[in-house]
């Protein structure tokens, strides 16, 4: 039987899921329209190679009968290659055929291994396209694909030449002022994907990394739990708090967390679990993050007024880099939620939680077991 996380997940999926495009909708709004799905096809096919991925990860009989997940991923797989996605979605799609175990259409898979191994594009990456493909590259050797063994390596010394930073935390991207500026989800596809590097091929000086970072995260994570949105890398601050995303509470940081755990890092554990806790209200708001009737999680919590616009958020991060630390956490009368769920946010949660049966008090939480209105 599955634990309540995951059926309230797979409810709120159902939701999100476009027949008619055979991929799950870029957002899902909750603030009560008649028609909540919006589609944007190239959010749409990247979201849904994230989907599949937590999915795939539960095992044929949680999806079986509900979805034909191989042939999805073939379908939104080539249809990412038509349409201006980010660089990452290339490894999402490797990522997701590895856990899987269906590989991609010969053409579809051709197109793709020619990107990510074309050294004259590696210079332009950012910080997540690298991670994720990094993690992409691993994973298919995993699964017994051997194409990437020429070049895994030199892609790895790229990362940590272009990305590694004294602080602890990595840079957003190689060169320029903006690469000092980086966001969480910048340090969970690096930190993440220096895991899966140093555990396949046994390389300590990607184990090493990879714990610092996880240290130096945690050590800048808030009181509630929260995960800062943005940090001066080369200070190794929290540049601006907001907004919080539920996606990093609930999915995200458990990407590397779990692998911190495994290494016996002190408090990754607990950081977890707090981080988690968030989302069943023990925020700023002190409210639940989460739509039961739905199965759905409410995005983010954010300044009032900023839902809209980063400028102000911007300008913020770059007066805190200047002072050298961030000055606090908005006032409670300030912050807003997000009203809207991304079907992402929901493939991230199974893949992280799952399949583990040692956390009983996320997995078996009252909070999955509702269903009426809030």
């Amino acid at each position: 039987m599955l634990p309540p996380l995951v059926t309230y997940i797979q409810r709120g999926l159902a939701h999100c899921y476009q027949e008619d495009q055979q991929s799950w909708s870029h957002i899902y709004h909750l603030d009560g329209r008649e028609s909540p799905n919006e589609s944007l096809p190239r959010q749409d096919v990247f979201y849904s190679l994230n989907v599949i991925l937590g999915l795939a990860s539960l095992g044929r009989d949680a999806w079986e009968g509900e979805y034909d997940l191989p042939a999805l991923l073939q379908h939104n797989a080539r249809r990412m290659l038509e349409l201006p996605v980010s660089v990452y979605a290339y490894g999402m799609a490797l990522w997701a055929s590895a856990e899987l175990g269906v590989v991609l259409e010969s053409e579809t898979f051709s197109r793709i291994r020619n990107f990510v191994t074309d050294r004259e594009k590696w210079k332009n990456f950012r910080a997540q396209d690298a991670g994720i493909i990094l993690i992409g590259m691993c994973e298919q050797k995993k699964a017994g694909y051997t194409g990437f063994d020429e070049t895994i390596h030199d892609f790895f010394a790229l990362v940590m030449n272009n990305f590694s930073c004294r602080s602890g935390l990595f840079f957003d991207q190689p060169y320029g002022f903006r690469r000092n500026f980086a966001s969480f989800a910048t340090q969970t596809y690096l930190t993440t994907a220096c895991y899966h590097y140093g555990e396949l091929f046994r390389n300590h000086r990607a184990l090493d990394v990879a714990d610092r970072a996880v240290r130096k995260l945690m050590s800048l994570q808030g009181p509630n739990g929260e995960w800062p949105w943005f940090y001066f890398v080369p200070k190794g601050i929290v540049a601006d708090t907001y907004e919080v995303y539920s996606v990093h509470q609930d999915g995200m940081a458990a990407l590397f967390l779990r692998f911190a755990e495994r290494r016996g890092v002190a408090g990754a554990r607990e950081s977890l679990i707090k981080g988690f806790n968030w989302i069943f209200g023990q925020n700023q708001l002190g409210q639940s993050m989460m739509r039961p009737e739905l199965g759905m999680i409410y995005r983010s919590v954010i300044r009032d007024g900023e839902l809209c616009s980063k400028r102000k958020r911007v300008i913020r991060a770059i007066l805190h880099a200047l002072r050298t630390k961030n000055n606090g956490y908005a006032p409670v009368a300030d912050l807003t939620l997000r009203r809207e769920c991304r079907s992402y946010e929901l493939g991230w949660v199974l893949y992280s939680f799952g399949t583990r049966e040692d956390l009983k008090e996320i997995l078996y939480h009252p909070e999955f077991e509702k269903n009426g209105q809030i």
